[in-house]
């Protein structure tokens, strides 16, 4: 099947890049247009960064990298190199989109964008921070600072990133009522900030991580199971089958995949067999190699499942 080898590896990772890119121009979007100009403040590096620039004058930038390197140190060997690579690459195009969007002037009537409305930059701002920070990790990268922090915690513990985020950003935001001028009503619109970015960064990466499930019947099942092996790196499941009407001996595929690889595996299936009858339906939750990971809950309630199941065998 060297002929249908149209290396989604490589485009997949050159995939992955380019969209962390374009969730770091996102995120900065929310924190420059909307947040920093209106005195806004949000949690992680961000947010520290915006508290250290009011409070002392220090440049946003420099306490972003500075930051965020010492925590990838950290992350390097929980995470792997191939997570804060990528992660790297987020630091310096957010750090660089910052840089870039400052030179605009997105004022109205030499105010702040929004400056009347304070509530509904910190919702807009919020909106724009969590969609770039969840369509970074669902990428397998992210912004750094308290995302990485979440991302180590997450890979052993089965919380959510959005509620992760906020409570690791919460201490963060609080800390905007020690610089001076600022009043319990700026740490209020932070926390709305934090609630928006949760339920953004939730909605995206669990969209992002959505199974599907395909039903392939094809005469060229053999092609088709070897296409979908070796492109998409998924298992193929052959089953023995038999219509009714027809009696009919059939082969069919069964495969389980991530929803983002469906339009690569509908475009193998219709290069080898474009009259293969498919069926493809969502699946709530896929656990085992190249899907989740049974995590701390999940380990517990599968254990619970199985103590509860051999009691009521014995009692039977």
């Amino acid at each position: 099947m060297k002929s249908v080898n149209l290396n989604l590896n490589l485009k997949d990772e050159l995939h992955d890049y380019i969209m962390i890119a374009f969730a770091m121009l996102i995120a900065c979007t929310g924190w420059v247009i909307f947040l920093l100009p209106n005195h806004i403040t949000t949690g992680g590096v961000p947010g520290i960064s915006s508290v250290l620039l009011w409070g002392l004058g220090i440049d946003v930038k420099i306490t972003y990298v500075v930051v965020n390197t010492t925590l990838l140190i950290l992350a390097l060997r929980i995470l792997g190199l191939k997570f804060c690579l990528k992660t790297i690459w987020a630091v310096i195009t957010f750090t660089f989109f910052t840089g870039v969007l400052q030179e605009f002037d997105f004022t109205v009537n030499g105010q702040p964008f929004l400056a009347s409305q304070k509530f509904m930059a910190a919702v807009v701002g919020g909106a724009f921070l969590g969609a770039g920070v969840g369509l970074g990790l669902a990428s397998n990268g992210s912004t750094g600072g308290s995302d990485v922090i979440a991302a180590m915690i997450n890979k052993y513990k089965d919380v959510s990133l959005g509620r992760l985020l906020l409570m690791t950003d919460i201490g963060v935001v609080t800390l905007v009522r020690t610089v001076p001028g600022m009043t319990w009503e700026d740490v209020l619109y932070g926390y709305i900030v934090l609630v928006m970015s949760a339920i953004c960064v939730d909605g995206v990466v669990n969209a992002s991580r959505r199974s599907v499930q395909f039903v392939i019947i094809s005469d060229q099942y053999e092609q088709i199971a070897e296409a979908i092996s070796q492109n998409i790196r998924r298992g193929v499941t052959i089953i023995n089958s038999q219509g009714y009407y027809t009696g009919t001996q059939l082969k069919m595929l069964f495969v389980l995949a991530r929803q983002t690889e469906s339009t690569n595996i509908f475009r193998l299936i219709k290069m080898i067999d474009r009259d293969a009858f498919v069926s493809q339906s969502s699946v709530i939750g896929v656990y085992g190699k190249g899907f989740d990971k049974f995590k701390g809950s999940d380990k517990e309630k599968v254990d619970k499942a199985i103590k509860d199941s051999d009691a009521k065998a014995v009692n039977a």
